[in-house]
């Protein structure tokens, strides 16, 4: 038998694979629908600023890309899903950070933020508002702290539950503040507002969206805003920093990432078509509507900036001696 044709169509065989492999990493769009994921359940600020970013990238990209919402334990069920999906472009995690820079240090979690997952760019961004019920009879961050020295132990705050962004940014203030104020979880901040109007917790730290209506309509009292900056749609209320903490900052933050082995191509594809729909003038503006800032960034800006968040939230867990509990 001749073997020449065999080692030759073997050879040939052999090439083939080797070629396969780039061509499949760098094959973008996907040639079937897209999945996003978002850990939270419809109708809140996540879902609502990722259905906003699927439309455009999916009219952009010319492929369909479906939000699946896997709400449950602050976000950690739709992080712990995403690390085994699919790996040829076709998911994306709209991804929180409870679950890739606070949760890994306050609960056993089942992944690993840095290996379980690739970053891909930023997504967006909004600080909390401190609000108040008017019995408490404080109208200044300076009025709230004097009291929370004055009766410790006495002034409570609510979060949407233990080692969520609402529960870190009081104890950040506790412990910059040299005050104690006491956590009181919840689950969810409908709830928590809920029991803030009728008084039965003093105070919160809202996202804006579900305080600013009840501030407007006279229930609560705005005290400080949580970025460095005061908000374009919060022009009147004054940031923490502002308010005798110098650099306090404490903001939500949302930002893309995708299953750990996606192969890089891939996933700077990605990032190429996520930074362009939030440059689109349209889009920020739906997403500013809805009291969100976009943060596009590079893939390795992004990996800087959740490391830095992991080393600030693991420090005041840490100091805190917060639990999950």
């Amino acid at each position: 038998m001749n073997e020449r044709p065999l080692l030759l169509a073997g050879a040939l065989f052999a090439s083939a694979l080797l070629l396969a492999g780039p061509a499949r990493a760098n094959d973008f769009p996907p040639a079937k629908p897209v999945t996003m994921v978002v850990g939270f359940a419809p109708g809140g600020a996540a879902d609502a600023a990722a259905r906003l970013i699927a439309k455009k990238l999916g009219e952009n990209i010319g492929q369909t890309v479906i939000i699946d919402n896997k709400a449950g334990a602050g976000g950690n069920i739709a992080h712990q899903f995403v690390t085994g999906g699919p790996t040829d472009g076709t998911m994306l995690l709209f991804g929180s950070i409870g679950p890739l820079t606070i949760a890994p240090h306050v609960m056993k979690v089942r992944y690993d933020p840095f290996k379980d997952l690739a970053p891909v760019s930023g997504g967006v961004n909004f600080p909390n508002v401190l609000v108040v019920h008017k019995a408490l009879g404080v109208k200044t961050l300076g009025e709230f702290v004097a009291l929370a020295k004055k009766k410790p132990g006495s002034v409570d705050f609510a979060s949407t539950g233990a080692g969520s962004a609402s529960h870190l940014a009081g104890e950040l203030f506790n412990q910059r503040a040299g005050i104690d104020m006491v956590h009181v979880p919840y689950k969810g901040g409908a709830p928590a507002m809920q029991d803030l109007i009728g008084e039965r917790v003093a105070s919160y730290f809202s996202a804006p969206p579900t305080a600013l209506p009840q501030v407007e309509a006279g229930r609560l009292i705005p005290l400080a805003t949580t970025g460095l900056t005061r908000p374009a749609y919060m022009p009147d209320i004054p940031t923490v920093a502002e308010s005798g903490y110098p650099g306090f900052e404490a903001l939500n933050w949302y930002a893309f990432v995708a299953p750990g082995k996606t192969p890089t191509p891939i996933l700077d594809r990605w990032n190429v078509e996520i930074v362009k729909v939030l440059n689109d003038p349209g889009v920020k503006d739906a997403l500013n509507k809805h009291g969100l800032t976009p943060q596009p960034t590079t893939r390795a800006e992004l990996a800087a900036f959740m490391r830095k968040e992991d080393a600030k939230w693991g420090s005041i867990v840490r100091d805190r001696k917060i639990t999950a509990d």
